[in-house]
C-alpha cells in the first residue's frame, strides 16, 4: 500500500461529517458552554443559542456550498504572567462555532498518532499527567532538564507546512481549504486597523489548540526518535537527561531542528538547561525529598505571581466591607488550589504562610478602615481585647502593615475568626491530597 494511502482511508467526507446538524448542533452547544466575549460583529453566544436553528442552517448550507468564509478577528492583548503581553485572538460566534465542528471531526483523526509525552489540549490529559510524567523521568535519574521556550509561537506558525502536515491524515480537500480559511482570516487590531496574517495561528479560537498540536507533533516524533525521554505542554518542552554536558547538547541540536526545519524560533533568553528546583513548569518547580524521592510545589514565578495577586485583591485603601474582599479572595483561592493541588505534601508549610499574610492583609484593611487610632482602641475593645493591648496596638505610632501583626489585633481577628470565613489554602490542600490519596487507595483494591 503507498505510504499515505492508510492514514487518509476515511477521511474524504469529513466536510459532510463537520456540517452535520447533529455535529453543528454539538458544536454551538460547546460554544454556548465556553462562553467568551463577542467576536467584532458584536454578537453574543446567548444570541447565538437563541438562534440556534436558523444559525445551524445557514452555517450547514455555507459549508457544503463552499461559501463559508471567516469574519474578521477581534485581536486583543492581554498582560503575560513573565512581563510582556500575549496576543489572543477572538473570532464571531458563527466562526467558533464552525472552528468547534471542524475541531470535532479532525480531532479523532489525529489524536491517535500524537505522542504519549505531549499532554496540553488533549482529552483526558493535563497539568496532572504533564507533572507525574516528568516526576516520574526524574525518579528515574534524568534529573538535568533541558527548558524548551519557543518564541512567538502561536504567531510563527507556517501555514503551508501545517496544511501539508493536516493532508497527510486527511483526504478531503475541502476540510484543508476550510483550515486555510480561518488561518489567514483578517485580524482587526485594537486601533482598528486590518491585517492579513501570512503565518501563524491566532490564540483563542476552538480549533488552535489542535492546530499547534499538529505543528509540535513534529517536534514530538524527532524527540522520541532520538530516543529522548521528554514532556510536551502546548509549546512548553522539558527534555529529561543524566548530565548538564548531555543538556548543553541536546539543547543546540534541538535548537537547530526548530529554526531550521520547522521554521519556528527557539527563544534563547529563556531556554536553557536547569537543575530540578531551577525550573519553571506549568507553575511548578521539582525538588529532591529527604527519602531521596522527587517532591512537587510551587515554582518561584507561581509564588511571586500570587503575591502580586493578592496584594491587588487586599489593597492597604479597601473602600468596602471586608466581607466583599473575603469573598472575592475565597473565589480566587479556591481556584487556584484546585490546580495547585499536585503538590506533594512538604509544600503544605509554604501554603501556611500565605495564609498567614492574606490574614495579616485583611487585618491591616481593618486598620486603615478605622481610620483613627481613637477608633480602632474603641474597635478593639468592643472585640474582647484588653485595654493594654487594644492600646499598644491602636497608639503605637507607627503604619497599618506594622500594627496589623501586633497583638491586638492578632488577638481580635485569630486564625479562629478567619475559619469559617476565609478559604485556607492550607487546609484546603490537605482535603484535596487526602481526597487523592483515598480515590488512589481505593483504586488500589
Amino acid at each position: 500500500m503507498p505510504r499515505g494511502v492508510a492514514c487518509t482511508a476515511g477521511t474524504d467526507r469529513l466536510l459532510d461529517e463537520a456540517a452535520s446538524e447533529a455535529n453543528l448542533a454539538k458544536a454551538l452547544l460547546n460554544v454556548v458552554r465556553n462562553k467568551g466575549a463577542p467576536g467584532p460583529d458584536g454578537q453574543t453566544v446567548a444570541d447565538a443559542e437563541a438562534n440556534a436553528p436558523k444559525l445551524i442552517r445557514r452555517l450547514r448550507q455555507a459549508l457544503l456550498e463552499s461559501d463559508y468564509r471567516p469574519g474578521p478577528i477581534r485581536r486583543v492583548f492581554i498582560p503575560k504572567p513573565g512581563g510582556g503581553q500575549r496576543g489572543l485572538g477572538i473570532p464571531n460566534v458563527i466562526d467558533r462555532i464552525a472552528q468547534q465542528a471542524v475541531l470535532q471531526v479532525l480531532e479523532p483523526v489525529f489524536e491517535p498518532s500524537f505522542h504519549d509525552s505531549s499532554h496540553g489540549f488533549r482529552p483526558k490529559r493535563g497539568a496532572t499527567t504533564a507533572i507525574g510524567e516528568a516526576t516520574s523521568h526524574l525518579e528515574a535519574g534524568y534529573r538535568t532538564v533541558v527548558d524548551l521556550d519557543l518564541e512567538t509561537f502561536f504567531d510563527l506558525v507556517h501555514h503551508q507546512r501545517l496544511l501539508e502536515r493536516i493532508a497527510q491524515k486527511v483526504s478531503d480537500h475541502r476540510i484543508i481549504v476550510l483550515v486555510r480559511h480561518m488561518l489567514r482570516a483578517s485580524v482587526v487590531m485594537p486601533d482598528g486597523t486590518m491585517i492579513k496574517p501570512q503565518e501563524g495561528t491566532p490564540q483563542g479560537g476552538p480549533l488552535s489548540p489542535l492546530l499547534s498540536n499538529i505543528v509540535l507533533d513534529e517536534l514530538d516524533q524527532e524527540l522520541a526518535r532520538r530516543g529522548h525521554r521528554f514532556v510536551r505542554y502546548a509549546d512548553d518542552s522539558c527534555v529529561f537527561v543524566r548530565s548538564s554536558r548531555a543538556g548543553l547538547r541536546v539543547l543546540a541540536s534541538i535548537t537547530r531542528f526548530v529554526e531550521r526545519r520547522m521554521r519556528l524560533k527557539v527563544n534563547r533568553a529563556k531556554s536553557a538547561v536547569r537543575q530540578p528546583h531551577e525550573l519553571h513548569f506549568l507553575g511548578f518547580r521539582f525538588f529532591l525529598r529527604r527519602d531521596g524521592h522527587i517532591g512537587v510545589s510551587i515554582s518561584r514565578k507561581t509564588d511571586q505571581r500570587l503575591a502580586a495577586t493578592i496584594r491587588d485583591m487586599t489593597p492597604s485603601n479597601w473602600g468596602r466591607s471586608l466581607s466583599s474582599c473575603m469573598d472575592s479572595l475565597n473565589r480566587y483561592l479556591n481556584g487556584w488550589i484546585a490546580y495547585y493541588r499536585l503538590c506533594t505534601p512538604e509544600a503544605a508549610y509554604r501554603l501556611g504562610a500565605i495564609d498567614a499574610h492574606i490574614r495579616r492583609r485583611l487585618r491591616a484593611i481593618i486598620v486603615r478602615q478605622k481610620k483613627r487610632p481613637r477608633f480602632l482602641f474603641r474597635h478593639l475593645l468592643r472585640k474582647g481585647v484588653s485595654r493594654k493591648a487594644a492600646a499598644a496596638a491602636a497608639y503605637c505610632g507607627r503604619g497599618a502593615w506594622h500594627r496589623s501583626n501586633r497583638y491586638g489585633l492578632t488577638r481580635a481577628y485569630p486564625v479562629a475568626w478567619f475559619k469559617d470565613r476565609l478559604v485556607s489554602l492550607q487546609t484546603r490542600f490537605e482535603e484535596l491530597h487526602a481526597q487523592r490519596v483515598s480515590a488512589q487507595l481505593q483504586l488500589e483494591f
